[in-house]
């Protein structure tokens, strides 16, 4: 009698599981992901174990220094993020009454053009209703902005371990690079925003402590007129490593110093309308600082 071999039947997958995974990939450590869903580290390894049991593959590779999604984890990803944001948006319509409203966010034009559209469409999609009216701009500017009360919320660029509540909450770490090369044999020229910016004070602070000369070679307020320096050749600017953008190499002359590290906090008015609340809450809850 022959024997007919049956199909293997399809994994349901555990949501809780899943939003331990997209956080993990997000924070790149499995302590950060730990500390921003509340939970020990061992129980999220365990987590991701039972995940990758269930879907019979790899998902992410370990190192003391961070957390690696393997080819299948990065296919996964997507994946699991539309689930996310579908189970996100299917418990927001049935629990709260129609949102409604404007919400005005001011942002940092190199974090707005890399994490954070896919966080801002998750929540248009989850809330159709809020009308969203995003605002680029130097940090300066969109203080200013905030404190004209133009703005609801605003992300900030600011230095790492502020903690008053005027300063806002972290979501962002951001390790920072150089990026183009610097001329041989000249003072190393930067190019920079206007003043006060971290990312300039890191790169004088640097310099200045490796005793290297240097020179403002380009001032620009925009991030494209600033790459269009840096891809010209005219000299060296400092970027966070995970926006880099595509033709734009990371400096790799050992020259320059290693620059510390940033931060984005989120900074409300503390009279937030029921959107922006649910707004703020959505980026710290996707962001995880």
């Amino acid at each position: 009698m022959m024997m007919i071999a049956m199909p293997r039947p399809l994994a349901t997958l555990d949501l809780d599981l899943v939003r331990t995974f997209v956080t993990i990939a997000r924070l790149g450590r499995f302590t950060r992901a730990a500390a921003r869903l509340g939970r020990q580290q061992s129980t999220i390894s365990l987590q991701i174990g039972r995940l990758e049991t269930a879907l019979d593959a790899r998902l992410l590779e370990r190192s003391p220094q961070s957390v690696q999604l393997t080819d299948a984890g990065a296919r996964f990803l997507v994946h699991a993020e539309r689930l996310l944001a579908a189970n996100d948006a299917a418990v927001a319509e049935l629990r709260e009454p129609v949102m409604e409203g404007i919400v005005r966010l001011g942002t940092p034009e190199d974090f707005a053009t890399s994490r954070l559209p896919d966080v801002l469409a998750r929540f248009t999609r989850a809330y159709p209703a809020v009308a969203l009216e995003v605002t680029c701009d130097l940090t300066l500017n969109l203080l200013e902005g905030f404190e004209a009360r133009r703005f609801d919320l605003v992300l900030a660029k600011r230095e790492p371990g502020t903690q008053s509540a005027r300063r806002g909450v972290r979501v962002w770490r951001e390790a920072l690079v150089w990026v183009g090369e610097p001329a041989e044999g000249q003072p190393i020229g930067l190019v920079v925003s206007p003043e006060p910016c971290v990312y300039r004070k890191r790169a004088v602070e640097a310099l200045t402590r490796a005793r290297l000369p240097w020179r403002v070679a380009y001032t620009c307020g925009a991030l494209s007129g600033a790459l269009a320096a840096v891809k010209a050749g005219l000299g060296v600017a400092v970027l966070p490593r995970e926006m880099v953008p595509a033709g734009v190499e990371v400096c790799r002359d050992g020259r320059l110093p290693g620059l510390r590290d940033t931060e984005i906090a989120l900074i409300d008015n503390g009279e937030l309308s029921a959107p922006a609340r649910r707004l703020k809450e959505h980026v710290v809850r996707a962001l995880g600082g």
